[in-house]
């Protein structure tokens, strides 16, 4: 961003913008994704837009560190308190697609149309340690031996899973499959529990 919102106003300003922008492309893709009209749907100007994006590019990552700030936020809520593994793995796939679910087409023209800076792609980003992290305390809490793949590689695997799974649900138009959202959540919990042979 070219410069961090401080009075409340802007902040909502911010906001707005960005929920125009995740709605265009979820809507029309990176073809027709421009300033103007996120401008527009935001209700704003296009000078208040390039207050605080210098480019379209800018507000790409701002709409991508939105969505990984929501996946952390469900991430930090589904290990607090008591829980079954079952119980876990359903609340935890459950927020994931409904978070995915907010603009369907967004999440597809993000993975496969929009453009994306290194620091997306970073393995060893503050978002991918936290982010395993959570899947790895998972792992600590549930794995039924401490035998076996480490924490961190079957955190890894639990987290890659449900990635794939809900990225080529959206992909292929499918985030509102029960069934898949069911098998999902049975494949994990296995996994989970599973005892090592």
């Amino acid at each position: 961003m070219r410069k961090a919102p401080r009075q409340a106003r802007s902040r909502v300003t911010v906001e707005a913008i960005v929920e125009a922008g995740a709605r265009i492309l979820s809507e029309h893709g990176w073809a027709e994704f421009t300033t103007n009209k996120v401008a527009e749907a935001a209700g704003v100007s296009v000078g208040s837009l390039y207050q605080y994006f210098p480019d379209k590019l800018s507000l790409i990552e701002a709409i991508r560190r939105r969505h990984l700030d929501d996946c952390l936020a469900i991430m930090r809520r589904s290990g607090e308190g008591q829980k079954s593994v079952e119980r876990f793995v359903d609340d935890l796939v459950r927020d994931m697609f409904a978070a995915h679910s907010l603009n369907p087409g967004l999440h597809r023209v993000l993975l496969d149309e929009a453009p994306s800076f290194d620091a997306t792609r970073d393995p060893h980003s503050a978002f991918e340690a936290e982010y395993i992290g959570h899947y790895a305390a998972a792992v600590e809490a549930y794995r039924a031996s401490a035998e076996g793949a480490s924490n961190r590689v079957m955190a890894m695997i639990l987290s890659d899973v449900m990635d794939g799974v809900i990225h080529n649900a959206a992909r292929r138009g499918m985030l509102g499959s029960v069934e898949l959202k069911q098998e999902l959540v049975r494949l994990l919990c296995t996994y989970l529990a599973a005892s090592d042979r």
